[in-house]
């Protein structure tokens, strides 16, 4: 099942499932194109993972971590599907990086492994957007990773049975291949990934844990058109624009 979170042709916002372009909230039916499709969910946090696969750590010369490595988007961050993204201005190199992201459905602390998919709503594609020129300046990474709407996501949280263990993800930027991979890829597994964030932190409903990025990030240009898509779940698609300085 996909569930999707929409504003209705009245401007109310909906929780509802997702099916061949058609939106079913209550008694109540609209095509795809007929609403506005939202964020799927409203982290408190969203919780992400660098270097999850070990070709992405090859590409940036850097060593595959012997623990996830864990930095935070705050809520700022978060764009909806089909927006046009605003970039900071006067920077060098912004770049994409398609993710699975998994939404977490209680709150939750200290969960092992083994029961870790129990708290889980399911799965969505991010585009962990990068500002690597001020990343490679500062540690914790404030400026690099959490600006406004470095982190666009949806367009709906897929149910764990929707998404295959090798689901496919792919990034393309004005329709070319640009990154290509599977999530049997990853060096921390999802149970691994949440097991290790609530060992420190509590997790609340809707709240994210953006899994990592594969090979193939590159810098974003004014007027480009992304589109991330992850078997199982579709296609998250946004446009970015970068401001004259």
């Amino acid at each position: 099942m996909q569930h999707i979170r929409v504003r209705d042709p009245a401007g109310s916002v909906r929780r509802g499932t997702h099916s061949g372009g058609t939106v079913s909230f209550g008694d109540r039916q609209y095509n795809i194109d007929a609403v506005d499709v939202l964020p799927p969910c409203e982290p408190s946090k969203i919780v992400c993972v660098g270097r999850n696969y070990a070709d992405h750590a090859a590409e940036r010369d850097e060593s595959v971590p012997d623990r996830p490595l864990l930095f935070l988007k705050p809520p700022n961050t978060v764009a909806a599907p089909d927006s046009t993204v605003r970039l900071p201005a006067d920077k060098e190199r912004i770049e994409w990086e398609a993710e699975l992201a998994v939404v977490i459905d209680e709150q939750c602390r200290h969960v092992d492994a083994d029961e870790a998919m129990d708290v889980v709503r399911g799965y969505t594609c991010l585009n962990d957007l990068s500002n690597r020129d001020d990343q490679s300046r500062e540690q914790n990474w404030v400026r690099g990773k959490a600006f406004d709407n470095a982190a666009p996501l949806g367009p709906v949280v897929a149910t764990p049975d929707e998404v295959p263990d090798d689901a496919t993800i792919e990034l393309r930027v004005n329709g070319d291949q640009q990154q290509a991979a599977s999530i049997d890829r990853f060096v921390f597994s999802v149970p691994e990934l949440i097991a290790e964030v609530t060992a420190y932190m509590t997790l609340e409903p809707g709240d994210v844990i953006s899994t990592g990025t594969p090979a193939g990030v590159g810098p974003l240009a004014d007027g480009d058109h992304v589109e991330i898509e992850i078997e199982g779940i579709g296609t998250l698609e946004h446009d970015v624009t970068i401001p004259d300085a």
